[in-house]
């Protein structure tokens, strides 16, 4: 990935491979930092296109200059992850963030049934983001009120799984690629995949490998852009 300050000050996409345990917004704000210390450019728009949480890592899409004006565009690409759902249990925020609350069989399940439940999945579904998620209700956000233990209706809605296909069967653990449309909560899909099959599921670990036609294999880690940042 080449670019120079003039192409940065324009307009420029830099694909950055997000890691683990730091948030979208945190990445945006060290190239901030890096541009402001190092080149005083105090006044560029830097944003990106697409969140992700701070327990996954993989492809994260920066734009600057004029080319912030395409991050509603960028963001109505289809994405692309990797991970592993752990079956057997669930967790309030369909996640590691939050401990097991309750614990499900798994002896019933083989291998041939879980892929043939992954085939519900494919295509348009109605989907309930978790509770544990930033989209707004009234006002607040839906982690507001499962932090503060409100009680909210939680609308479902229409996303599109493109593929979803089982890449190692290790019970409980299960390898996974999902392709699918803006706006999909992998771990929902992990919660309900688990109920799908009479038993729980929670997501253990997630990796964006691609947005659209970006692949995360051209990327720099952070430590490198800010590398490349100094020019």
């Amino acid at each position: 990935m080449e670019f120079t300050l003039k192409s940065i000050t324009e307009g420029q996409l830099i694909l950055v491979d997000k890691p683990l345990q730091i948030t979208s917004f945190q990445v945006v704000n060290k190239i901030r930092w890096g541009l402001k210390s190092k080149h005083n450019l105090n006044k560029l728009k830097v944003g990106h296109a697409g969140t992700l949480d701070p327990l996954a890592s993989g492809l994260l899409i920066i734009c600057t200059g004029k080319m912030t004006k395409k991050i509603n565009e960028l963001q109505d690409l289809e994405k692309t992850y990797t991970g592993t759902i752990t079956l057997g249990a669930t967790t309030a925020s369909y996640d590691l963030e939050t401990p097991i609350d309750e614990k499900f069989p798994i002896s019933h399940l083989n291998e041939e049934g879980l892929i043939a439940a992954t085939k519900k999945f494919k295509g348009e579904i109605d989907q309930y983001p978790p509770i544990y998620s930033a989209i707004k209700k009234k006002g607040k956000r839906l982690y507001e009120y499962a932090r503060s233990g409100e009680k909210i209706q939680i609308d479902s809605r229409k996303v599109t799984i493109h593929h979803f296909d089982l890449k190692k069967i290790k019970l409980p653990d299960l390898n996974f690629e999902v392709k699918c449309s803006k706006g999909t909560y992998i771990r929902s899909l992990a919660n309900d995949f688990g109920k799908s099959v009479n038993s729980g599921g929670y997501l253990t670990s997630l990796r964006r490998t691609a947005v659209g036609p970006f692949k995360v294999e051209n990327a720099l880690t952070p430590q490198e852009l800010l590398k490349k940042l100094e020019l």
